[in-house]
C-alpha cells in the first residue's frame, strides 16, 4: 500500500490509500517486507552523445536490432503470447511475482494489446527474430480519469480518447519493461529508451512516470539518472508473524 506521496497523482496502474492505513496495520503489529519506489522524470530534449554511442555498441556487439512490427505482423507472429512469456522469465524471481497461465495470458492479449499505440512500443530481437527485451509506454490517463470521473459514458469516453489516442497530457507512463535473462546485465534497457526517445519529443511528452520499482533493483533506477529523477511515492508490503 501507498506509504509516501499521499499528495501525488498516483498512474492508472496503482492503487492509492490513505494515511491511517499503514497506520492500522503497525498497531497491529505489521512491519514492513519490502517496499517498491516510484520516480517521476523530465524527459530531455536530446540524449547525450555517450549514451548513443553506448547503445550503438550495444547493437553490434550482440548482434540485435529494434525491430517494429505492424498489428498485423502481431498477430501473425503471436508477438503477445510472446511478450507475456518473457515477462514471466524475467519477472519470476521478483519478491511477490506469481507467473502468468496461459489462459491469463490469453485473456491479457485480447483485453490489452489492441490498445497499445505501436509508437510508444519497443522490441528488440536478436539475430533469430526472438525478442530479447521490450518496453511499452503509455500517455498518462490519470487526469483524464478524474476527469471521467470513474464512467464510460456519456461521455468520460471523450477524455480517455483525447488521451490516449490524441495524446492531449505532458506526461508518459511507463508501463512494462522486460530483459531475457540471458542479457539482464548487458544494458539492454538503454537500447528501448534510445529507440522511444524521439517519439516522445515529437509527441510533445514532457515527463515519464516510472511506476512502482523494488527498492532495491539499482540497476533500473541507475538507468534514470539522465532524466533528474525524483523519487515521489513508497509503496509498501507489510508482513507479520502468526
Amino acid at each position: 500500500m501507498l506509504v509516501d506521496g499521499y499528495d501525488q497523482l498516483g498512474t492508472m496502474v496503482t492503487f492509492y490509500h490513505h494515511p491511517y492505513y499503514k497506520e492500522h496495520l503497525e498497531a497491529l503489529g505489521y512491519a514492513k517486507s519490502t517496499d517498491w519506489v516510484e520516480f517521476r522524470m523530465t524527459i530531455p530534449e536530446s540524449l547525450p552523445e555517450k549514451y548513443m554511442r553506448y547503445s550503438n555498441l550495444l547493437l553490434e556487439k550482440y548482434n540485435l536490432r529494434v525491430r517494429k512490427y505492424t498489428r498485423r505482423e502481431i498477430k501473425k507472429y503471436g508477438v503477445g503470447h510472446k511478450l507475456f512469456h518473457l515477462i514471466n522469465k524475467t519477472y519470476c524471481e521478483l519478491y511477490g511475482y506469481s507467473e502468468l497461465s496461459e489462459r491469463q495470458i490469453d485473456q491479457y492479449v485480447k483485453l490489452y494489446l489492441g490498445l497499445l499505440d505501436l509508437n510508444l512500443v519497443s522490441f528488440i530481437v536478436d539475430s533469430n527474430e526472438d525478442i530479447v527485451a521490450f518496453g511499452v509506454m503509455i500517455p498518462s490517463m490519470s487526469r483524464a480519469l478524474q476527469k471521467a470521473n470513474g464512467k464510460y459514458l456519456p461521455f468520460g469516453w471523450y477524455h480517455l480518447v483525447k488521451a490516449l489516442v490524441f495524446k492531449k497530457t505532458d506526461t508518459v507512463d511507463m508501463l512494462l519493461i522486460a530483459v531475457h535473462p540471458d542479457y539482464r546485465k548487458q544494458g539492454l534497457p538503454a537500447l528501448v529508451i534510445q529507440d522511444l526517445h524521439p517519439r516522445l519529443r515529437k509527441f510533445g511528452f514532457k515527463w515519464c512516470e516510472s511506476n512502482p520499482e523494488l527498492e532495491d533493483n539499482v540497476k533500473v533506477q541507475n538507468l534514470w539518472s539522465l532524466f533528474d529523477p525524483v523519487q515521489h511515492k513508497r509503496r509498501r508490503v507489510y508482513s507479520k508473524n502468526l
